[in-house]
């Protein structure tokens, strides 16, 4: 399958997208999320176990359903970067970025020269060869591949302008719990210290090129944070089964 990123294409187009993080290395339960109407999936190898070699299965399921699959890496590191996007990602989650030195390193680590120095071979994103030829694959995956860039310490915060100011990052993604724990507050992204820092970001990024993205667990503070500029949102797959679950058992209980 050759690389189309349709999030990428949404967001380009000015609309708001939705994705869910998954971290369960089982490509049919991956498919039915996939069923129930996200934009992108973000398959989750930092606060999950999934390795290189459970992405593949993963993106098919999503692709198969016309879901974006994006992958949340580890670590910002090139050879973890190449081994996921080479999985077939469409996209890749860096999170703990806290300078401008490691921004620009995420997007060499994503991007074919003449803008990056990720190394090439055949491998599932690009068909292994059988569908174009290298040198238009390059081209297309620096064309289509998404990087978005993880906001969540008072660091990363504080050089929030810097980054909105690098080259072929897509997305600066606030994570609340993180920053609330960096900013002393762990757990709390309602403290108004928190929220200050937070809605400094979103008035910077917002005023910027790239696309403001959050992790928003309710609707609610979906709404509220996409009435602040925020278009890229992403949910959890376990809060969401949990308040699911505890919605039915408290109705069927009485």
């Amino acid at each position: 399958m050759l690389i189309e990123n349709t999030t990428k294409r949404k967001l380009q187009q000015g609309e708001a997208v939705f994705g869910c993080f998954f971290r369960q290395a089982d490509p049919t339960l991956a498919e039915f999320v996939a069923l129930q109407g996200w934009d992108f999936l973000v398959f989750d190898g930092e606060h999950g176990s999934l390795e290189a070699r459970d992405i593949e299965g993963l993106v098919r399921a999503a692709e198969l359903n016309g879901v974006t699959p994006i992958a949340r890496v580890p670590a910002n590191e090139a050879h973890v970067i190449l081994r996921f996007l080479d999985a077939g990602a469409h996209g890749i989650h860096i999170p703990w970025v806290n300078t401008v030195e490691g921004v620009e390193q995420a997007v060499m680590s994503a991007k074919y020269g003449p803008r990056g120095l990720r190394g090439l071979a055949g491998s599932r994103q690009g068909g292994w060869g059988s569908k174009e030829a290298l040198a238009d694959f390059t081209a297309r995956a620096n064309r289509e591949t998404m990087v978005i860039i993880h906001i969540e310490t008072a660091q990363a915060a504080a050089a929030v302008e810097d980054y909105a100011s690098i080259d072929d990052v897509d997305v600066l993604f606030i994570g609340p719990t993180d920053l609330s724990h960096s900013l002393g507050h762990p757990g709390n992204p309602d403290h108004p210290d928190v929220r200050r820092v937070m809605e400094r970001v979103a008035g910077v990024v917002t005023a910027s090129d790239k696309t403001l993205g959050i992790f928003a667990g309710t609707p609610a503070f979906a709404e509220e944070w996409h009435e602040r500029g925020a278009r890229y949102f992403t949910a959890g797959f376990e809060g969401l089964v949990k308040q699911g679950m505890q919605t039915y058992l408290t109705a069927v209980r009485g």
